[in-house]
Parts: structure tokens; sequence; C-alpha cells
């Protein structure tokens, strides 16, 4: 259900098999076989949800020292060394513990690398952390979702930093928006954006002039114009047809949106 590179490696987080593979890049753009898979775990307290382990996001640290990797029903966050000799990440013993039955989802980081946001699906709430050389300290909780629907799913900072989004699922589908407070990364809600039908995913351009939100079950992409300085969203109405959108990438060719 995710994947992402750096480049030497592929990462991908499988959400059924609750594990994370480690797909070694060559040069050529094809991958080698994964041969290693790091196993999650299911000790969260929601006995439907978290029944069997799931892996939802990875992603490198903005230093490339270490992976992270959400260990949804384990409500946990792993972490990994990279080595630069060897493809195959290792294992540290530390873990990044959270609030049991909060599903922790996808994971952001900072521009600055100075900071960390994670989503979490189950108790709709946004954690910050500051990061320093592998470690993620807890700074702030913050809810995102009101209603308490248990379906927070994406979450992204506008390119400046200034902005956080994260969209809420299953009630009151929408993005909730906060803005960022540069010197210590703490939030403050800002406003609340009623989406389509599920917005699985979203994203927002590379200048940062719109975010696309895949209503996934209202089959549109939608258009939203960003105020950059608000943070707040306007609907453009120019909605993108497609059958159960779940994922927007921009490839960085991507400069005229």
């Amino acid at each position: 259900c995710y994947v992402a590179t750096n480049g030497r490696e592929v990462l991908t987080a499988n959400y059924s098999g609750g594990t994370m593979s480690v797909f070694p890049l060559q040069k050529d753009g094809t991958l080698v076989p994964a041969d290693t898979l790091f196993q999650g775990e299911a000790t969260g307290p929601d006995t439907i949800r978290q029944a069997t382990p799931h892996i939802h996001c990875t992603v490198f640290s903005p230093d490339g020292k270490y992976i992270f990797a959400t260990d949804f029903s384990a409500d946990r966050i792993l972490r990994f060394v990279v080595h630069p000799n060897n493809p195959i990440p290792q294992t540290s013993p530390e873990a990044v513990d959270i609030e049991a039955d909060s599903g922790p989802r996808h994971l952001t980081f900072s521009p600055d690398g100075k900071f960390a946001y994670l989503i979490t699906e189950l108790s709709g709430k946004v954690i910050a952390f500051s990061y320093n050389d592998g470690r993620l300290k807890q700074i702030q909780t913050i809810t995102a979702d009101t209603v308490a629907a248990r379906g927070s799913a994406d979450i992204h900072l506008s390119p400046d930093g200034k902005y956080l989004y994260a969209s809420n699922r299953l009630k009151e589908d929408g993005i909730a928006i906060f803005a960022v407070n540069p010197e210590n990364g703490t939030l403050a809600k800002v406003g609340y954006q009623p989406t389509g039908i599920h917005p699985r995913n979203f994203n927002i351009t590379p200048n940062g002039k719109y975010l696309l939100a895949a209503c996934r079950d209202s089959n549109v992409i939608q258009v939203y114009k960003r105020n950059e300085v608000t943070g707040l969203l306007e609907d453009t109405h120019q909605d993108i047809v497609v059958d159960m959108p779940v994922c927007i990438q921009f490839v960085s060719s991507v400069n005229n949106l």
C-alpha cells in the first residue's frame, strides 16, 4: 500500500501481509528480487482492525540514515538503520511507541528535516515529533478527526512547510488544516475543508498552489486552490472524473502546475 525509494533501494509497505519489503535498485532502474521481509506485530486493542499485523507506510529519514515504518496493529513506529554498503537495513532496538488504539498510518517529515508528523487512523490524531539523528520525540498531539470516525488517512505538508493537511474518512469526510510553528514545529488548527466521499489520498502540486484530493467513493479527484497565506482551500470545481482514485503523485519534471 506504500512505496518509497532513496535511489538505491525501494521499500514497500504491505498492509495485508503486515511486512516491509526491501528491493535493491539497479542502475538501469530494475529491481533485484526482494529477499527480506520485516514483519510487524498485532498487539493493539482493536480486535477487528488490529487483529493481524499491518505495515502502512515506509519512509526514509531526511538524513538518509534510517527507515521508519508505521506498525499499525502494534501502535508503534519501527526504526531501521541504513548501511551505505549494505542494501538491507538493520533493525535497531528502538521503536517509538504510540498510544494504544491509535493505528499509526502515514508519516511525513518537514522540509528542513527537524520535525515529523504522524496521522493515526483509529484515534484520528496528528502527532508532532522533533527529529534528530534517528530519534523521534513527541512534542504535541492534536485532533484531526473530531467525530471519532476512525478513518483518518493521509497527511502532507505544503512545500514551504507552513501548513499541514490531514484527511479524514467515514464521517464528515474532509481535510483538516493546521498552521505550523516554524520555531518549535507545533500545530494550530486553522480550518477544515469538506471533500467528496472517502479522501483516501491527496497531494499538493510542487509549486504549492493546488491540492488534489483523491475521493475514492465519489469517483473524482477534486482540485482545490491553496491560499498560501492562510493555508485554506477553495474548490475550483474542476473535478477529474476517474474510477475509485486512491493515489496521486507528481513527477519531478512537473513545474507548470
